[in-house]
Order: structure tokens, then C-alpha cells, then sequence
């Protein structure tokens, strides 16, 4: 790998020669077969010969991030020392980022310790007690913990323990929530959150009874939960407009029709792996994370048109097995906040007007879709994913009135 880098027999020794140069040209080989381009790959090699004189790599311990950071740190002042970099910044954040990943490479870098607080122990009594009392998804845990910890966060800036706390205090708290700019329904879910983990603190002893019954959130209306999609026009015009021969369109289109055909949320595009692609029986196995189960959807001609374009011309060869990668090197799977992206940068770029910008715009969009189509409330709800029909009756809102029982269904139809 050294050989392909560099081209003056002095810089190759010194490379060759160097520390760890067996486990570096490992590395290299890595990031090469991640599509890095030759430029970065010459920046990455000279940083790991500074890495391996600088941090003691071979030592029967792992290395920790505190004492990557201080020789990222001695090394930046030697650069400004010298007169190299015109700050140390840069040339620490770069020394890091490249000792990091290339430590945790050869298996090597010490597991950061999560930072502990006075009420973390409590967080993940009451994270258990949902998962393993309640049964709840991780997505429901994780939301529910979000909100306990924000909360707990503000008492403990204000050094106050959880047995002093009001229900006045948790009123204030969703007060404040409101004044920064939370919706109605955001603060509502934080509410039940509160009064979820109030209520086995309760049990647990940790704080006075009665909070949890007095825990109120604000009152969300029967129909303001309506819909906020773009209309089925504007669905067409995006993904229309995405149909380009450039890298980005290509793996877009395929996005877009996921999102807007099949109503899938983010985190199961995310998710979505190759294998779940059954090209033999044309089906997509999805895997629903909120829900905890699979569910077999058909494959379109169109979409799986799609998604075998992408595949074959477009997606780099990684081994990651989810479908959707990154453009840039190194690949990785595209994250839900990146498909969020994706949706919301197209439709702002055609100006297309709707109340949600992300992804789930256009899940809104398949529902009303489908209830335009006059599905009935369970179809529409086994097609999005649905465990109860409460969450369904939102979309049908927009048609009740014609809303009528139908058989069958063809998915081609909704472009």
C-alpha cells in the first residue's frame, strides 16, 4: 500500500521503516477499500506515522481517548512550535480523529466510560422496568428516558434532589417547554413520559406520592393531529425531479419511493438491508423496530427497478449490508437524520409547501393517498404499521366520508 502512496524512495523508507507499519498499511488498505480518495489517504498516512511515534500503540493496555487527546495535544503544540500549523487545533482534532479510528480498527481503543451522574442509576432502573415489566420498544424507552434525563438535568443544575421535587416543579418544567417553542403534541408526549417514570418512582420510594396523578399536559385536540403532507401533485413533481442519471438522484429516486409508496418511516429505510430484498418471490421483508416484528411488503417492478439501479451502478462496495450508503468515503450507512435530509433539501429546493419537511411528509402523503384510493381503516393501518386503529383514524380525517370498505389494493397505482 506504502508503494502506492508514495513515489520518493526516502519518504517510502521512512514510511516502511516506521513504527506499527505492518497494522498501518492494514489500516490503509481499509480505508482504500472505503473508497478514500489517494489525496486523503496520503494525509492519513502521514498522520498515522506521527500516531504511532507519538502513542504507545503496543502497550498491554488498551489506549483511552484521554490519552489520545494528550498526545494530540503535544503534537499540536510542537506543530505550532515549529511554525506548521498556525494553531494547534487543527492539527489535534486531525491527529485524534485519525488515532481514534484507526485504534479502534486493530481493536485497540479503550471503551469511553458513559458519563455518570447522580440520577443515571435511576434512569436505568426505570429503563429496565419498561422493557422487561412493561414490555415497551426500545424506541419508546429510549423516548420516554430522554425526557426523564432533561428533566433530572434541571434539577440537578439547580442542586436539588428528586425527593423535594412538586408536581408544581413538573408544571413549570412543561411550562418552560411551551415557551420555547414545542408544540402542543410534543409537550403532551413529554407529560406522559414525567408521569410514567413519576409513577414507578412513586412505587419505588424515591419521591412524594401523588405527582404522577397530577402531572397534566396540554390538551391536544381530536383533529389536530390532521395530516401534514405535501399533496399527491407535489409527491409526483419531487420524485419526478429526482429522476437523474447522477449518483445522488439515482439513490434518491429510490429513497423517495420508499418513503412515499409504501409509507416506511426513517428508521426502517435505515435499516433496510439487503437481504430483506427478496428478488426471487418479488417481496420486502421490512423490519419494524417500533413494533418489534417483520412485515412482507410487495415489490413493485418500479421500485425494484430502483433499487436494483442504485445497487449495481451507484452503491460503493462495503461491507455494510444496509442498502442506503453515504456518497463520500468512507461509506457508511446513511442514518435516519440523513434520509431526513434528503427529503427535506429536495422539497425545499421545488418549493413545495408542507407543514413536516422530512421524511414522514410523505408517509403522510401515502396515507392520505390511500384514503383518497377509499381503503378502509384496518388496510390502511396494516400498510403503515399500525397496532391500533387510533393511530390509522388521524389520515382518515381527511375523507371519512369516503372512506369505504375495499378488497384488494394495487400499489402500482399510487404513481
Amino acid at each position: 500500500m506504502f508503494e502506492l502512496l508514495f513515489k520518493y524512495p526516502a519518504v517510502l523508507a521512512r514510511h516502511r521503516e516506521g513504527p506499527l507499519a505492518e497494522d498501518r498499511e492494514k489500516f490503509l488498505q481499509h480505508c482504500a477499500d472505503q473508497g478514500m480518495a489517494h489525496g486523503t489517504l496520503l494525509r492519513v498516512a502521514r498522520e498515522l506515522l506521527v500516531i504511532a511515534r507519538h502513542v504507545d500503540v503496543g502497550a498491554q493496555e488498551p489506549v483511552t481517548p484521554l490519552q489520545i487527546e494528550a498526545a494530540a495535544g503535544c503534537w499540536g503544540d510542537l506543530q505550532r512550535r515549529r511554525g506548521r500549523s498556525t494553531g494547534s487545533r487543527w492539527s489535534s482534532e486531525l491527529f485524534v480523529r485519525t488515532a481514534t479510528n484507526w485504534l479502534r480498527f486493530l481493536g485497540r481503543l479503550a471503551a469511553s466510560e458513559p458519563i455518570r451522574t447522580a440520577h443515571t442509576a435511576l434512569i436505568e432502573s426505570f429503563a429496565a422496568d419498561l422493557s422487561e415489566a412493561r414490555g415497551l420498544s426500545s424506541h419508546t424507552i429510549k423516548s420516554r428516558c430522554w425526557h426523564t434525563e432533561a428533566f433530572l438535568n434541571g434539577l440537578r443544575a439547580q442542586d436539588r434532589a428528586l425527593g423535594e421535587v412538586t408536581v408544581e416543579d413538573v408544571d413549570a418544567f412543561l411550562q418552560r417547554r411551551g415557551k420555547e417553542g414545542w408544540k402542543r403534541v410534543s409537550v403532551a408526549t413529554c407529560a406522559a413520559a414525567l408521569r410514567s417514570f413519576f409513577r414507578y418512582a412513586e412505587q419505588r420510594g424515591w419521591c412524594a406520592l401523588g405527582i404522577a396523578a397530577g402531572i397534566a399536559g396540554p390538551r391536544v385536540f381530536k383533529d389536530e393531529g390532521l395530516p401534514v403532507g405535501p399533496d399527491w401533485a407535489d409527491v409526483q413533481r419531487l420524485i419526478g425531479d429526482a429522476r437523474g442519471d447522477c449518483a445522488r438522484d439515482i439513490r434518491d429516486t429510490t429513497i423517495l419511493m420508499l418513503f412515499a409508496i409504501y409509507g416506511f418511516r426513517s428508521g426502517e429505510v435505515a435499516g433496510l438491508r439487503l437481504d430483506d430484498v427478496n428478488w426471487t418471490e418479488d417481496r420486502i421483508d421490512l423490519s419494524r423496530p417500533k413494533q418489534r416484528h417483520r412485515q412482507a411488503y410487495p415489490l413493485l417492478p418500479s421500485v425494484g427497478e430502483a433499487i436494483l439501479r442504485y445497487v449495481e451502478q451507484i452503491r460503493p462496495h462495503s461491507p455494510c449490508r444496509e442498502i442506503f450508503l453515504t456518497l463520500r468515503a468512507p461509506f457508511r450507512a446513511l442514518s435516519a437524520s440523513g434520509l431526513y435530509h434528503v427529503v427535506r433539501s429536495r422539497l425545499e429546493t421545488l418549493g413545495i409547501r408542507s407543514l413536516r419537511r422530512g421524511p414522514h411528509a410523505l408517509r403522510h402523503a401515502c396515507a392520505g393517498r390511500l384514503v383518497a384510493q377509499g381503503l378502509s381503516l384496518k388496510e390502511i393501518g396494516d400498510h403503515l404499521g399500525h397496532r391500533s386503529a387510533d393511530a390509522t383514524r388521524t389520515y382518515a380525517k381527511v375523507d371519512v366520508v369516503g372512506l369505504r370498505e375495499v378488497a384488494q389494493f394495487n400499489l402500482g397505482d399510487l404513481l
